[in-house]
């Protein structure tokens, strides 16, 4: 089977939210008030990527480039918990790529069946208030909100997407070379530069199984850039063998085979790190009487420079079968000859935090920033409807040692502190003890409010 080329694509992903905790007192006869019962969110679902062997391209992410785990459920009374939310799996080709779409940052280089990479992580749910309960705190009115799931713009490039590619000047038949050899079925036309982006198809050849890349045509001056001579040289980069499609009847002046093949060899040369791939030529379009009498010509020419030769019609069906027991030769060779691809190991990088987890900074005469993973994940599972909530978002700050910090920061009374970026974040007005109440919301619309 074979299917359209795609390396390159952005996906936009969205890791589920986590569920939102429950508030909930144990009734039951004779005994109204039995104390709190709401048990917790589940997780929200994670968006993970995964190296599959039977996934050659990436364009299933080209038509839909939108991707969303399940998100987690609300716990429930009864120390029920909610159902965490489903991940969703991302199957890619082996030797992917991941960057961020926004700074070009590579992020991981998946290779090796079976490696798996987090790339979004689902939110985690909020507490209820059975897990909130404490000595001090025996019966809460309020639960935390669970926290939004990771969402991310990630570019996703193939480095490695075929075992051979097909090289030559437009129109001489690679397309339909690839159409006889596989279940592929390109575009075509009988003119230069028909086939625009790469296609790929699937070859099979006794043992061998392999993709061949429809390479779109080579121009002179494509080392250097002219047309998309990059963008196609660099789909040739990434193949282990190289098959020249040379056309015996073109009627161009100035053209033959043997110029052909030596104009692409030239650029190929240009553009470098190919010396090493194995090559061999096809005479194509020898059902054409006088092509195949330049077929005849040419071949000797060409063995003498080290190829192997195969004299074909694509459009016939006329000698392909030996060419593809050659190219799975040849594909089988390289894959003997290269060392075993080893599974990526995934580095994780931990997140740069103060030591005690958040930083503190002035921002204005009287206007002050804190950030942190914690003080900003706490902010968001806080109901600030719920002065008990905003209460226990008090004390835990406090504890975090955000009071002291502020106070050694020059925070007087009623200053304005900025939970969280500046554009979005949660603003107070700061009071020594940190008991008082939010005098706003966030910069913006608290969504969360209407879950």
């Amino acid at each position: 089977m074979a299917t359209e080329f795609v390396d390159h694509v952005v996906l936009h992903i969205k890791a589920g939210d986590g569920g939102h905790g429950c508030a909930s007192i144990h009734r039951e006869k004779f005994k109204p008030l039995g104390g709190p019962d709401g048990g917790n969110g589940g997780r929200g679902g994670d968006v993970i990527l995964e190296v599959d062997p039977n996934t050659a391209t990436l364009l299933e992410y080209h038509h839909r480039p939108y991707r969303k785990a399940g998100n987690g459920k609300q716990g429930m009374g009864s120390n029920r918990d909610g159902a965490a939310g489903d991940d969703i799996v991302l199957p890619v080709p082996s030797g992917t790529v991941v960057k961020d779409a926004k700074t070009g940052e590579t992020l991981v280089d998946l290779v090796g069946s079976g490696t798996r990479y987090v790339a979004a992580e689902g939110g985690h749910g909020g507490l209820g208030n059975a897990a909130l309960a404490t000595a001090k705190r025996k019966a809460p009115g309020f639960a935390l909100y669970g926290e939004p799931g990771d969402q991310r713009e990630m570019t996703l490039e193939l480095k490695t997407v075929a075992d051979v590619a097909l090289v030559g000047f437009p129109n001489a038949g690679k397309s339909s070379l690839i159409a006889a050899l596989s279940a592929a079925r390109p575009k075509i036309a009988d003119y230069p530069f028909t086939t625009l982006a790469p296609n790929l198809g699937v070859v099979t050849a006794g043992e061998a199984v392999f993709t061949v890349a429809d390479v779109p045509g080579l121009i002179p001056g494509a080392s250097q850039g002219k047309g998309l001579g990059h963008e196609f040289l660099r789909h040739v980069e990434r193949c282990s063998t190289i098959v020249h499609v040379l056309d015996c009847a073109t009627i161009e002046p100035g053209r033959d085979p043997l110029s052909d093949y030596e104009v692409i060899e030239a650029e190929l040369a240009a553009y470098g790190m190919l010396d090493d791939r194995p090559r061999l030529a096809v005479l194509n379009k020898v059902d054409v009487p006088d092509a195949r009498e330049l077929a005849a010509l040419v071949r000797p020419m060409l063995e003498e420079r080290g190829l192997r030769v195969f004299e074909i019609s694509a459009a016939a069906h006329e000698g392909l079968r030996p060419l593809a027991y050659a190219m799975g030769e040849m594909v089988l060779a390289a894959r003997a000859a290269k060392p075993p691809e080893e599974p990526t190991r995934l580095i994780i990088r931990p997140r740069r935090l103060g030591e005690a987890g958040f930083q503190v900074r002035r921002v204005g005469e009287d206007t002050f920033q804190v950030t942190g993973e914690k003080p900003e994940r706490w902010i968001r599972q806080t109901d600030f409807t719920n002065d008990e909530a905003v209460g226990y978002l008090a004390d835990r700050l406090e504890r975090l040692g955000v009071e002291k910090a502020l106070s050694e920061a020059g925070a007087t009374e009623s200053a304005e502190v900025i939970i969280g970026p500046m554009e979005g974040g949660y603003v107070f007005d700061w009071r020594p003890t940190l008991n008082a109440e939010a005098s706003m919301g966030p910069r913006g619309t608290d969504d969360r409010l209407a879950q």
